[in-house]
C-alpha cells in the first residue's frame, strides 16, 4: 500500500502502532492508541509486554494518523492558557546496514514516535521548557520483506 506521513510517501506492507508496557504507559499515550483502535479494519495483536494494531490499508492509515493528530490537538487545548503552551512533534528513526537489515537482522524498517513539549511561565516569570518523548506509544512503517 502507498502512504503518506506528512508529504513524505512509502510503498509499505503493513503499518504498525504499538503501545509498548501498557501498565507504564502515560495516559496521553493510551488515548493515542485507544483512538486509533476503535477504526475499522484495525487488526489488534496482544503480547507479553506491548499491544498492536496492524493496519494494511491506506485509508484507515490515514484516518488513524488524524485520530492521532485530534487526541494531540485537544491535549494542547487543556494547557492552562496563561501559563503553558504545549506543542508536540514526530520523531523518525531507521537504521540499516548494506543489505538492507536494522541491527537487530530484521528487515529495515522505519519508526515513528511522540515528543511532546510543554514551556511554562507566566508574566514576570522565566520560561521553563520541557521536552518529553512518548516511550510508550509509537508506530513502524515496514519495509517490504517484513512478516505480515
Amino acid at each position: 500500500m502507498r502512504i503518506s506521513l506528512y508529504g513524505l510517501a512509502f510503498d509499505t506492507p503493513r503499518v504498525t502502532f504499538y503501545l509498548w508496557s501498557p501498565w507504564r504507559a502515560a495516559a496521553l499515550e493510551h488515548r493515542l492508541f485507544e483512538s486509533i483502535r476503535a477504526l475499522p479494519r484495525v487488526v489488534f495483536e496482544e503480547g507479553a509486554d506491548e499491544v498492536r494494531l496492524h493496519l494494511d490499508d491506506p485509508k484507515t492509515c490515514r484516518t488513524a494518523l488524524q485520530a492521532v493528530e485530534r487526541v494531540l490537538k485537544g491535549w494542547q487545548e487543556e494547557a492552562d492558557p496563561g501559563s503553558e503552551r504545549r506543542s508536540w512533534r514526530w520523531l523518525l528513526e531507521g537504521d540499516t546496514d548494506a543489505n538492507g537489515y536494522d541491527h537487530t537482522g530484521e528487515p529495515v524498517g522505519l519508526w515513528g514516535f511522540v515528543r511532546v513539549s510543554l514551556e511554562r511561565g507566566g508574566l514576570g516569570e522565566p520560561e521553563k521548557g520541557e521536552d518529553i518523548d512518548l516511550e510508550g506509544f509509537g508506530l513502524q512503517i515496514q519495509g517490504e520483506g517484513m512478516g505480515g
